[in-house]
This record gives structure tokens, sequence and C-alpha cells, in this order.
């Protein structure tokens, strides 16, 4: 695989990043364009997997004796509801409490992916959970909504963040501000790594990335530009397998600058991008790690 091109995002302010990736850069396997019966069977048993699946999700947020693994399998089930293997290298995940995980964002299906290895409660844009359903599992699941569009509103999201890094509790949240399509990234934001520093908690940097079974890298699960969530779901659920590579970064301290803070977690999520190359180029990974103390 090739590294991500850098790709300049069109900003109207600072904190309101707009990725140049839009619809265009969306495109599926052949697998996908393939015969039409296949497809329809294929997506016939996804959704029923999904339905069975959906009232399960009061679960994962009841305070019961193992729920961390309880989130784990079943974010991993509604992996394979979209026909998505997920695999875990690099550095070992440590089973610490109150810490900040950031990655590159792609997709509404990032929440899933990060979910399977480290799973918290999310930092999220307000206008994915304005329906009535929705806004149901956003309470449940305890998302913290930002409004991009409200700068005045971001330094109590920040605070929120801080309080459940504080209280022990594992909050993830994706720096970029919005979605790429997996060819191109886009800068990390600072703002949000003050929560870490405020908390004084350490930042887990992850790199995840999507791929074709022969290891390309895959746009079919990007959530870019004009796209809408049924379309995105939709496309997900006609592609034969995608698989999610997760890439544990080094962990890192959160010090006092949270600009500094930010460039560190980047830089470690881009060097595991040029390891991830030369290491796989082409081939899907299959080293996973266990928690550690």
């Amino acid at each position: 695989m090739n590294s991500p091109a850098r790709t300049t995002a069109v900003t109207g302010h600072p904190w309101l990043p707009r990725a140049t990736c839009d619809v265009t850069c969306v495109g599926l396997d052949n697998a996908a364009r393939s015969r039409r019966s296949r497809v329809v069977l294929r997506v016939a048993l996804r959704v029923m997997l999904a339905l069975l699946l959906a009232p399960g999700v009061p679960l994962i947020a009841i305070p019961l004796p193992g729920r961390t693994r309880v989130q784990r399998v079943y974010c991993r089930l509604v992996l394979r509801c979209f026909g998505v293997r997920i695999t875990v290298s690099g550095n070992p995940i440590r089973n610490l409490r109150g810490v900040l995980v950031v990655s590159p964002h792609m997709s509404w299906l990032d929440a899933f992916a990060i979910g399977a290895v480290l799973p918290g409660s999310f930092v999220a844009r307000a206008d994915m959970f304005t329906g009535r359903a929705t806004g149901i599992v956003a309470r449940i699941l305890k998302i913290i909504p930002i409004e991009r569009a409200s700068l005045r509103r971001l330094p109590g999201v920040v605070d929120t963040v801080a309080r459940r890094l504080r209280a022990g509790r594992t909050v993830v949240a994706f720096p970029e501000g919005t979605t790429w399509c997996g060819l191109a990234c886009g800068s990390f934001y600072p703002a949000m790594f003050q929560a870490a520093i405020d908390a004084g908690r350490p930042v887990q940097p992850l790199r995840l990335t999507y791929h074709h079974v022969d290891g390309s890298v895959s746009t079919a699960p990007a959530f870019v530009g004009d796209d809408t969530l049924l379309r995105s779901i939709c496309r997900l659920l006609t592609v034969r397998r995608t698989l999610a590579w997760v890439r544990v970064e080094s962990l890192q301290l959160p010090g006092a600058d949270r600009r500094d803070l930010a460039r560190r977690c980047q830089s470690a999520v881009l060097v595991g991008a040029a390891q991830q190359s030369g290491r796989h180029s082409g081939r899907q990974p299959g080293h996973r790690h266990v928690l550690v103390a």
C-alpha cells in the first residue's frame, strides 16, 4: 500500500476543516458489480443479521461486569453485517483507564472498527443524530455531540471529554474534524487534545485503513461530501468483503502543549503508515495483540 497522499483541506475557519474528498472518490470492488443474484443474496443475509443485532444495542451501555468485552464482540458482529473483517497490529494495547483515543476519520463505520479494539464513548457530529432513532442510539451510547457550526460550544465539549477521562473512561475522537476518502488524509487539529492535557491522561493514536481482499485501499466505506448515510450503508452491504486494518501506534504522554501533542500523534500515525506499507505491500497483516497491563 502506498502512503496516503496529503491533500489540502478547504477551510472556512480553522475549527471547521473541510476535506476536498467527495463522492467521486468512492468506488466499489469488482465483486460488487458481479452477478445480481449474488449481490441480492448477500444484502438479504446481512440485513437479516443486522435486524437480529439491533435489539442488543442497549446491552453495550449497561454497566455490567465484562461490559468492555461485550462491546468489542458486539462491534465485531456489526462489522460482520457489512462483510468487514478486522485485524490489529502494531504496539500492544495497554489496559489503561482514562485514555483519549485518536484516529484518522473516513466513515461512520470507524466507530465500530475502533470499538472492536478500544471501546469507549465517541465524540461525533451532532447532525448525525438528529433523527428520533439515531438520537436514542446516541443517548444509549453516551455520544458526545459536537456542533461544528457553533464554535462557542467547543470548549464545553472539551470539558466534557476531560471529565470523562478523569473518571477513567475511554473517549474516542477524530481530530481531523471531518472525513476523508482513505486515499488522502487531513491534519490533526489540536482542540480536542486539550482535554487530555487538562485531565493529565495519555493519548492512544490509531491508524485505521480499509482494504479490498487483495490489499489495495478501499474507498467503499468512505462517508464524504454530499453522500447520505443510507447510500453509504447500501454501498457497504453490496461489497463482498472489506478488510479493516487497525494499527496501534505508540502511546503519547499529554505534556503541556496541545499543538505539540497533536503533531506527535499525527507523526506516529504517518510513521505507522510507512511501516505498514513496507511490511505488508498488499498483504493482510496477521499479527494480533492482547491487552497487557
